[in-house]
């Protein structure tokens, strides 16, 4: 018989999640730092975080692949050490890129912890494993509420096929007709219909919040599949998104 896959934790559905932790340039907090992480932390709420992967194999947590838009320096995230990274300063803020053991060590079950896998393969194909076996081994004697998802299906099944003790989920989205996507467009149109659920051995979704109307978001809310979403900007918009939504990510307001 098939073991179902990990529940999410009611914990996720308790409180609101701050984006990328709860940054805030203006305070010195970029996002993903640990500035943001302490902040939300203290304010009680759920976190996200995303991770990219160093040269050297370990989890970081930082959005892009590239550093410019968040540090100024130039190159992408997979050609420095995570040492190298630990000592390029965030912009706007006195502290360097964390690895993902150093949040851990941080949060330390205080609230749930949201990870996103950043897809590595570039175009949501099968290049994937190290980030994921990154990430399970830095997972392994942490004991707080953890979730992990991806954009990528093939992440969150590499990822699930390490580490059976934590609830995985997809991130999803309209994946709407772009000319300058690097994800083709045969590939857009098979990943808006949230085909892989399933076989990936999700427990969630978290979706994009414009598109939460959509026939594939529906049909696993009817199956009582936990509904996240992304990204909330306002009181406004929370309200609308929590009409299906079952919890949201937010940024940029007290929700």
């Amino acid at each position: 018989m098939t073991q179902s896959p990990p529940p999410l934790p009611d914990s996720f559905l308790a409180r609101p999640i701050a984006h990328r932790a709860l940054h805030d340039l203006a305070a010195g907090r970029p996002e993903n730092s640990r500035a943001a992480i302490r902040a939300a932390i203290d304010a009680g709420y759920g976190i996200e975080i995303d991770l990219q992967l160093s040269k050297d194999a370990q989890a970081m947590v930082f959005h892009d692949y590239d550093l410019a838009r968040l540090t100024g320096q130039s190159g992408a995230v997979q050609q420095r050490s995570a040492t190298e990274l630990g000592g390029i300063n965030l912009t706007h803020g006195n502290e360097g890129i964390p690895t993902f053991a150093e949040v851990l060590n941080i949060v330390a079950g205080r609230v749930p912890l949201l990870v996103e896998l950043k897809d590595q393969d570039g175009a949501m194909g099968p290049r994937t494993g190290p980030l994921e076996q990154a990430t399970a081994d830095a997972l392994k004697n942490y004991t707080g509420d953890v979730a992990l998802m991806s954009f990528n299906p093939h992440s969150v099944a590499a990822f699930g096929a390490l580490d059976t003790g934590h609830p995985v989920g997809l991130t999803t989205a309209a994946f709407r007709d772009d000319p300058e996507s690097l994800i083709p467009a045969a590939t857009r149109r098979y990943l808006r219909d949230i085909p892989d659920f399933d076989r990936v051995g999700a427990s969630f979704i978290s979706h994009e919040a414009s598109d939460l109307h959509s026939l594939a978001v529906a049909r696993l809310k009817a199956r009582g599949v936990p509904v996240l979403c992304w990204t909330i900007r306002s009181k406004k918009d929370e309200i609308e998104a929590r009409k299906i939504a079952d919890n949201i990510t937010f940024e940029g307001y007290p929700a």
